[in-house]
């Protein structure tokens, strides 16, 4: 459809790698960026590849996360900052917001993460009338359930969005319960998505090597490593998995893992580390691995390294938690767990590594359904009809 070309700019509250939202915002914007003008404010100076993305770096007063972040290794949490420090922040998001404003002269604004920079893209939308949207991860929502400090604001941000983005049904209905049945008629799911041109099957004969697993069965976990994401429950299993688990990652609750495994003498689980930036590195992980395990105990949104191991012809072994059902379907692409449950792991992850002939037949339809629901370009389209409903083009001062 051949429509007038906007100007998007984007807020996103965090680093650009080692977060699901933040590989979110990076890819959603490299997409959008092929067919519109796009800009970003971040904490992060880099460029995102293959892109014409303008970023507008932003220098936090403090590093503050929901969860943690494994690039901000002394990041604080909202939860925990004082009352004066919640003004901090606003005051340099808002700060950021209107230097990019002023310079970019956007036509919508989109925003990511439900709190604080939406505060900021409220002011926007009263002095300069630039419309926004507002994507919820579902990160930020445990923070507002149990901290009313944030409550207020928000709302008010919220209502003012023209569409509210949940990744999945059940980030919906958890916004809804958080800030209130309201805003239902604005709301639109969309999930993340994943790129299948760089995330594919790969030759990985190079980490066979390096890492001495040649031959070997492969079981992986990527991700933060945090109480939520529930590995100590896939490390517990690792005694009974017929393969070598690798874990990709890192956060505050590393420490407590690797004394589980030294505890319990467990020999056949290894930590790899966060991977930064190196992407090719993760998909080569990825494709190397038999099975990926997610095992969360918390309502993951749609875990967006779940799509990502689909996309290299990995099947998953995942709990039904959140949005994850968006993306598996049990016995076609992997298995559902129980949640907090070893054994349960064991046998689900042993199924796939002893019958080689469902695994090959898994991983390829993981693939497929990869392909023809999740490709940043099928998402990317959907957002880009948003924009180009609601877009503003008269900017007078």
């Amino acid at each position: 459809m051949d429509t007038k070309k906007l100007r998007i700019l984007y807020l996103q509250t965090f680093p650009l790698y080692g977060s699901g939202s933040g590989t979110y915002a990076r890819y959603l914007a490299r997409e959008v960026s092929h067919h519109h003008d796009v800009a970003m404010v971040a904490p992060d100076h880099r460029q995102i590849s293959n892109s014409n993305v303008k970023m507008y770096p932003m220098k936090m007063p403090f590093n503050v996360s929901f969860t943690g972040h494994p690039e901000w290794k002394n990041s604080r949490l909202y939860k925990d900052i004082s009352h004066r420090e919640i003004l901090q922040i606003y005051k340099s998001f808002l700060n950021h917001t209107v230097d990019a404003v002023e310079d970019f002269k956007p036509n919508i604004i989109h925003v990511h993460h439900a709190f604080p920079f939406s505060w900021a893209a409220r002011f926007i939308k009263s002095t300069y009338q630039i419309p926004y949207i507002i994507t919820i991860h579902g990160s930020e929502l445990p923070t507002a359930q149990k901290d009313k400090r944030y409550i207020a604001l928000t709302m008010d941000a919220l209502s003012r969005a023209r569409r509210i983005i949940p990744n999945s049904y059940y980030t919906r209905d958890w916004m809804l319960q958080v800030f209130g049945d309201e805003y239902r008629d604005q709301i639109r799911m969309i999930p993340g998505g994943v790129d299948i041109n760089k995330f594919k099957k790969v030759d990985t004969g190079g980490i066979d090597q390096e890492f001495g697993i040649k031959g070997e069965k492969i079981v992986i976990f990527a991700g933060k490593l945090t109480v939520y994401k529930g590995v100590k429950y896939l490390i517990r299993a690792a005694k009974k998995i017929k393969g070598k688990v690798l874990i990709l990652g890192d956060g505050p609750e590393r420490k407590n893992l690797e004394q589980i495994v030294k505890n319990e003498k467990i020999t056949n689980v290894r930590f790899i580390g966060h991977l930064g930036a190196d992407t090719d590195f993760l998909i080569k992980f990825y494709s190397r691995a038999n099975v990926f395990v997610a095992p969360s105990v918390w309502d993951e949104p749609l875990g967006l390294v779940i799509l990502e191991s689909m996309a290299c012809e990995t099947p998953v072994v995942v709990t039904r938690k959140g949005g994850i059902p968006l993306a598996v379907k049990d016995g076609q692409n992997g298995f559902f767990i129980r949640p907090r449950n070893s054994v349960d792991i064991a046998e689900k992850v042993n199924r796939l590594l002893e019958n080689e002939t469902m695994r090959l037949k898994m991983a390829k339809r993981a693939r497929e359904i990869a392909i023809t629901k999740f490709s940043w370009e099928i998402i990317g389209r959907k957002f880009e009809n948003i924009y180009e409903k609601f877009a503003y083009f008269n900017h007078t001062k």
